[in-house]
């Protein structure tokens, strides 16, 4: 089995991957688009979510629990996390929001990147968006 050994080693491997995607937010911010109609949300393997939106994923964490990976396609680039339970995705959810960013969640996946990248992979895959913390609202402050 490939991915973290442990429980520590999975945070951390997910803190990472959630660095990563606060950076990806930043660089979709501000970007617009038309609303169009959502479809009913995807279901699937890693490989499946992945493939109805034309990337090929790069695996970072393959075990029982959490399959994760980066992709890239016309839309941009994002991470791609599939869970074995709704808790755990929650759970997975409430930690990385705290980084800010854009996240398209569907049943037991989340798709998480920029603003326009999710608001295009949303046009395939359905799901509802949530959006993480805004820590730019504290800039400018002073102490």
């Amino acid at each position: 089995m490939l991915g973290p050994r442990g429980p520590e080693e999975l945070m951390r491997v997910t803190r990472l991957l959630l660095g990563a995607s606060a950076v990806l937010a930043l660089a979709g911010c501000g970007a617009g688009g038309e609303t169009k109609a959502v479809p009913p949300t995807a279901t699937g393997s890693l490989e499946s979510l992945a493939a109805e939106v034309k990337c090929r994923p790069d695996m970072q964490t393959d075990a029982d629990t959490i399959r994760q990976a980066i992709c890239t396609n016309t839309d941009g680039k994002f991470i791609l996390a599939t869970f074995s339970t709704d808790r755990g995705q929650r759970e997975w959810i409430n930690d990385a929001e705290d980084y800010g960013g854009f996240y398209l969640v569907g049943r037991k996946w989340v798709a998480v990147g920029g603003n326009g990248t999710v608001t295009a992979l949303r046009g395939t895959l359905g799901g509802d968006v949530e959006i993480g913390a805004n820590h730019s609202a504290h800039s400018g402050h002073g102490g």
